[in-house]
């Protein structure tokens, strides 16, 4: 996987420009920061291990409000009887996807999905390092879990977030449910940097878009990713200052992307291109795309699921 700092530090640069245009410093009132018992953990935990079944793990990427793509993608997979073992979330997909690990699945997700509206995630502040504290979309994950921390999910997860002071990919994996989903979905310079243990922590997409590599090391051994990022645009113009700080971004979060769904088994990409980043009007269609993509896979998914548990059901076969 690319690792440069100084190719992460641009891409990091490149995305707060493009999603500062995004937003106004509207500058109402705040909610006070929310202090919480059980702060997030990144704790190894151990691989998870099935005896005589391929171990399934989902990974769900970044792409903000082109993340309601996940719902439709997991609605379709539970239908066809494929369910994982494990789930792991960069920004977007660490919403949607804490809420099927806690159990909110199927209509309820769907519901949900549906619900959800931009006020209920942007509690406004004044300008500090951010103008989106991101308190609500941490009580928002927590009631809807029951205030359930991530080591009592359903299913094992894991949310990913970036180190601001190290540029380190960070993987909660204990404690605050919310406030690890929150730190995983804190796009820089829209959403405050979130303090966890004496650390800050922003948007797991500045440095693991689509966490592969996490699944694996969790145990994954039919790995489905889900990609919901943007291609760069081949034929754009590309005549102003915005356009090319928004070409180039594309170029690099493609370019991680693209390094990281490499070591997939699958690979779902929903065809969410033209939904922007804070197009929360256009989730129908974000859903319907990410059934019609998940639907196509079925039969691949169900096929190497098979051969993953023939090959530990059956002595002398090379396991991955």
């Amino acid at each position: 996987m690319t690792d440069s700092v100084g190719f992460m530090k641009r891409a990091a640069v490149v995305r707060v420009l493009l999603h500062l245009t995004l937003v106004s410093a509207t500058g109402c009132a705040g909610l006070p920061v929310e202090t919480v018992s059980n702060p997030p953990l990144s704790a190894s935990r151990a691989r998870v291990s099935i005896d005589d079944r391929a171990v399934v793990a989902y990974v769900l990427g970044s792409g903000a409000a082109r993340g309601f793509a996940h719902v439709g993608v997991l609605t379709v997979l539970e239908e066809n009887g494929i369910v994982p073992d494990i789930i792991v979330g960069t920004s977007a997909g660490s919403l949607v996807g804490a809420l099927y690990a806690g159990g909110v699945r199927g209509e309820a997700l769907l519901q949900a999905a549906m619900e959800l509206d931009r006020a209920d995630v942007t509690d406004w502040s004044f300008p500090d390092r951010g103008v989106i504290r991101g308190t609500l979309l941490q009580r928002l994950v927590n009631e809807h879990l029951r205030q359930r921390a991530i080591e009592d999910l359903n299913v094992v997860f894991a949310a990913v977030a970036t180190d601001l002071q190290t540029g380190k990919r960070t993987v909660f994996t204990r404690g605050n449910t919310g406030m690890a989903v929150r730190a995983s979905s804190a796009v820089p310079g829209v959403f405050r940097p979130v303090p966890i243990r004496n650390r800050d922590y922003v948007d797991g997409g500045v440095i693991s878009p689509v966490p592969v590599e996490v699944a694996r090391e969790l145990g994954g051994e039919v790995v489905i990713a889900v990609d919901v990022s943007k291609l760069p645009e081949h034929n754009a113009s590309i005549a102003s200052t915005w356009q090319v700080l928004y070409q180039s971004y594309l170029i690099m979060s493609h370019t991680l992307v693209q390094s990281e769904i490499d070591d997939a088994d699958v690979v779902i990409r929903p065809d969410v291109a033209e939904i922007s980043v804070a197009g929360f009007d256009q989730r129908q269609h974000a859903i319907e795309e990410g059934k019609r993509a998940a639907l196509a896979m079925v039969p691949r998914i169900k096929r190497l699921m098979a051969e993953g548990t023939l090959a530990k059901q059956t002595p002398g076969k090379l396991r991955r």
